[in-house]
């Protein structure tokens, strides 16, 4: 694999990772106690890379790798712990960070879901039966011709 394909792949280049391997191993050689880890030296900065590269969740590199997520997250702190500690690796400040020559703009869109409201069609429905009361005294011809003339002036007829 080519350098520029390891770093574009896990976010270093080879010397950067061999470099953190070697700071793992000597650490590991201190520490013979305790049941032997599962994953090597490197499978286990290689999981350290993949879940600050990818962003991918521990259960997903838990399957890739055969163990579970607890270990995952263990080990992902165990690594982390050690290169912070050792000095070698550091992130740079929040000024130096916030000290670049280009201007960007950012610009959030909200696109949560919002329920929008629509009227239920029985609502529909009685407002309809609101529109036409009729009297107990009327007719089944009378209805009818009501119930006509109401749909004439809609339609903007005259009865």
């Amino acid at each position: 694999m080519m350098s520029s394909d390891y770093k574009r792949l896990t976010g270093v280049s080879r010397t950067t990772f061999g470099t953190m391997l070697s700071e793992i191993e000597s650490k590991a050689a201190q520490a013979k106690f305790g049941r032997p880890p599962k994953l090597s030296c490197g499978d286990q900065v290689l999981m350290t890379l993949m879940y600050w590269r990818e962003y991918r969740t521990q259960f997903h590199i838990a399957q890739s790798y055969g163990v579970s997520e607890a270990t995952v997250s263990r080990t992902v702190r165990k690594i982390e712990d050690i290169l912070m500690k050792s000095g070698k690796f550091t992130l740079p400040g929040k000024k130096a960070l916030q000290s670049s020559d280009l201007a960007i703009e950012v610009i959030l869109v909200d696109a949560t879901e919002q329920p929008i409201e629509r009227p239920k069609k029985a609502a529909s429905a009685l407002q309809r039966q609101k529109e036409a009361p009729y009297s107990k005294g009327t007719t089944h011809d009378q209805r009818q011709d009501q119930t006509h003339s109401r749909h004439c002036l809609r339609a903007g007829q005259h009865a």
